[in-house]
């Protein structure tokens, strides 16, 4: 199978995301296309056997340039198997409220372009303290101490649980085949 993986990305956790699902992947015997979202000239949809989107949630939003893929490729993106991987800070949270509320984006989505996909994930984001400048620095490290979280500015903090990503890519590769072929 050829998997499109197409990714929008803010500070470059989902990218790292994007990347690692393609090295299982791969690994697993498929082909892949990797296409950061916002780089002009990524593929079509409908040329791959299946699709998975990557994005992160900043400010209760996916980025613009997920949601203009999703709007403009709906049609074909409803006709093969296609999964939606959603990264956040908010889905590590202890609190319950927070995470439902990250666990809702998928549908939030939904209603904005339509297209809905059945297959989802949440993978936790991480804080990047060394790439912030100082107001997001301190304003994130305010949040993270509220929260419970690191303060450690001096160095990045990634909670992605790169085991349940590796489980999730497989699954849905085990869909995604029997989508391909069929039993008759």
């Amino acid at each position: 199978m050829i998997i499109l993986i197409a990714y929008a990305t803010v500070e470059g956790q989902t990218r790292k995301v994007a990347t690692r699902m393609a090295d299982t992947i791969e690994a697993a015997g498929h082909q892949v296309v990797l296409a950061d979202l916002a780089e002009p000239g990524f593929a079509i949809p409908a040329r791959y056997d299946a699709v998975i989107l990557a994005a992160p949630i900043h400010l209760h939003r996916y980025p613009g340039a997920m949601v203009r893929f999703v709007q403009n490729w709906k049609s074909a993106l409803m006709e093969k198997p296609c999964a939606i991987v959603t990264v956040s800070l908010a889905i590590h949270s202890d609190n319950a409220v927070e995470r439902a509320e990250a666990e809702a984006y998928p549908e939030l989505l939904a209603v904005e372009t339509g297209w809905a996909p059945a297959i989802r994930h949440h993978a936790a984001g991480a804080l990047k303290y060394l790439e912030y400048d100082f107001f997001k620095r301190w304003m994130l490290r305010r949040i993270a101490a509220k929260e419970g979280g690191p303060v450690d500015t001096s160095r990045d903090h990634e909670f992605t649980d790169w085991a349940a990503l590796d489980k999730f890519v497989m699954d849905f590769l085990a869909v995604a085949a029997k989508a391909a072929h069929p039993a008759p």
